[in-house]
């Protein structure tokens, strides 16, 4: 059965030779082949009873290996799940054009942060709106970087609670079942806020154009 660290180990070397990666994804691929194997030295594990040795190789830790970071995943999804509320649940997802791919591949960390930032304001500030639902809401959010056909693609999860808290009662008031934001509302509040923020940092000249 192929797992990451085994299709870069046969593939890796002749994608490197064909395309063009930036040093961050060379250092992760490399960190990933040599996941538990002889490179990363090894660690022996004694029994007190019985004297028992077990030897074992070191893992990368990389946060981008499946195998060091499974533990961490189960983890947090479980801390999610404790997180639930009695109510309905929606999925909405923000994107950006393909046309700032570019600005957004050389400037990862800032626009990242931008986009979390917008997407935050806008779930959050139309959900106030009474037009809407008038109530303050939660969110869960989690960054894609890639498309399902491997290209680079950004873009935002989130799950919404069917709800929230009513600002001056403090209790929770259900949204219809029917998502409580229209599409067109949320595309429209959420490139505006974007696209006005990215100008302002923009014109700081804080960002390199490739």
């Amino acid at each position: 059965m192929y797992d990451i660290n085994s299709i870069f180990k046969e593939y890796g070397e002749s994608f490197r030779e064909n395309y063009i990666l930036p040093i961050d994804s060379l250092k992760v691929m490399d960190s990933i082949e040599a996941c538990r194997t002889s490179a990363l030295d090894m660690h022996i594990e004694q029994c007190l009873a019985c004297g028992h040795k077990k030897m074992s190789y070191n893992s990368c830790r990389n946060r981008h290996c499946p195998k060091c970071q499974n533990i961490a995943k189960e983890e947090w999804v479980d801390a999610r799940k404790s997180e639930l509320i009695n109510t309905h649940y929606f999925h909405v997802v923000f994107t950006v054009p393909d046309l700032l791919n570019t600005l957004i591949f050389s400037n990862k960390k800032h626009l990242y942060n931008l986009l979390f930032k917008c997407v935050s304001e806008t779930l959050t500030e139309l959900s106030m709106d009474k037009k809407y639902l008038g109530a303050q809401i939660g969110i869960t959010t989690v960054l894609h970087t890639w498309g399902q056909n491997l290209s680079f693609h950004p873009h935002i999860h989130c799950i919404v609670p069917g709800g929230g808290l009513l600002p001056s009662e403090k209790v929770f008031k259900h949204s219809r079942k029917k998502f409580f934001i229209p599409v067109k509302v949320l595309s429209r509040k959420f490139r505006g806020k974007f696209m006005h923020n990215l100008c302002l940092l923009l014109e700081k000249k804080r960002y390199h154009i490739f």
